[in-house]
């Protein structure tokens, strides 16, 4: 979204991309932008229902665990922006897919097994039963190097 969208818009994409996939949450925790401090946004999480919690950026203290995925994130997209240069954009979906399949130690999981109850199949496993000769072997090669790049810079970001 960009930073001119209109308040409606946002409640769009808000209800598209994360109620209609997840349920309404029964939580947030948000910063302090002015979209998410208005009228408008408070009285539409009033009316569906969820509490909202503020946090101000590099306070680790109002919720560590928002604070450290966001600063696992930003490592990430940082080295795929680095890696990737102009076309890291079209890389985004590789390194959503590589979070959420990745082991977090605050859930024991990944997001996915969580989420869905089982593990995700992944790409990087996707020549052991034979589907590259159904997808197109370097559109699969190269998936699953790209997958494997963005795992690296998971750890990394983790270590940090």
């Amino acid at each position: 979204m960009k930073k001119t969208d209109s308040m409606e818009k946002l409640t769009r994409i808000y209800l598209k991309e994360i109620v209609c996939r997840h349920g309404v949450p029964v939580s947030i925790i948000l910063d302090r932008d002015s979209h998410f401090t208005s009228r408008f946004w408070r009285s539409l999480q009033e009316a569906l229902g969820t509490n909202l919690d503020m946090s101000t950026a590099y306070h680790p203290q109002t919720d560590g665990q928002s604070e450290r995925t966001i600063q696992t994130l930003k490592d990430m997209l940082r080295a795929c922006v680095i890696d990737f240069g102009s076309s890291w954009d079209r890389h985004l979906p590789l390194v959503k897919f590589s979070y959420n399949n990745s082991y977090h130690t605050s859930i024991k999981a990944a997001p996915y097994e969580t989420l869905y109850g089982r593990k995700c199949r992944s790409p990087v496993c996707w020549s052991e039963v034979g589907d590259t000769q159904l997808t197109g072997p370097e559109l699969i090669q190269d998936t699953i190097e790209k997958i494997i790049q963005n795992k690296n810079h998971l750890l990394t970001a983790r270590s940090r």
